[in-house]
């Protein structure tokens, strides 16, 4: 049985609060999108993830005024400590977010983002048009209105295809956990896609994909 919104744990309320008045779209995507799909928390998670479009960033930027923010992109250093006071991000580009509360001053170097209290990571994504990009070489596309859903804890939530393609490129414990944990799920036309678009860059998951 899915959970409903009443169930969901309190991480996600906490961020359903603080975007319920985005003006643009956003998502919520990593660890927790695909137990919001499960309806159930199957692992631990270290932080929360969400993900925002590359064009929306002046108003995300605005939405969390008073927040302490951090982005990373080709043009900083990995560790970067240097808050991001709204400039244009290149891609790939994140954003590591510590909340009004959070008192301490930032650290020299932001090598451990979670364990400095930044819980928050905004994941930067393209839009070309009506499509969502999440390759340009091999391009590799989805409509926009396709790749997000309302997912059972009432969030909206990448669909589990692009989620787990966004999984398939690192290859960690966690991911593998949460492709094995999500493939049973997945549509025929679900699996169809994600098939198509990691062998345009090959992968191990092909295998079980194809199964």
């Amino acid at each position: 049985m899915l959970s409903s919104v009443l169930d969901r744990p309190e991480p996600l309320s906490r961020i359903a609060e603080l975007m319920s008045t985005f003006p643009a779209q956003w998502a919520l995507c990593g660890g927790w999108a695909v137990d919001s799909w499960l309806g159930r928390q199957s692992r631990d998670h270290g932080d929360m993830d969400i993900i925002v479009l590359q064009d929306d960033l002046s108003a995300f930027f605005d939405h969390l005024a008073g927040w302490q923010l951090i982005a990373h992109d080709p043009n900083v250093a990995g560790n970067t400590s240097e808050p991001w006071n709204g400039r244009s991000l290149d891609l790939p580009a994140h954003i590591h977010a510590r909340s009004p509360e959070a008192s301490d001053r930032l650290p020299n170097r932001l090598d451990s983002p979670a364990e400095a209290g930044f819980g928050l990571d905004i994941q930067v994504n393209e839009r070309s048009g009506d499509d969502w990009v999440f390759s340009r070489e091999p391009r590799i596309t989805m409509p926009l209105s396709r790749c997000v859903g309302q997912s059972a804890w009432g969030l909206p939530t990448l669909v589990p295809e692009a989620l787990l393609f966004y999984k398939a490129s690192e290859l960690r414990r966690r991911d593998k956990l949460d492709f094995l944990a999500m493939l049973p799920r997945l549509t025929q036309e679900q699996r169809e896609w994600l098939r198509e678009a990691i062998s345009l860059v090959g992968h191990p998951w092909l295998a079980q994909l194809s199964g």
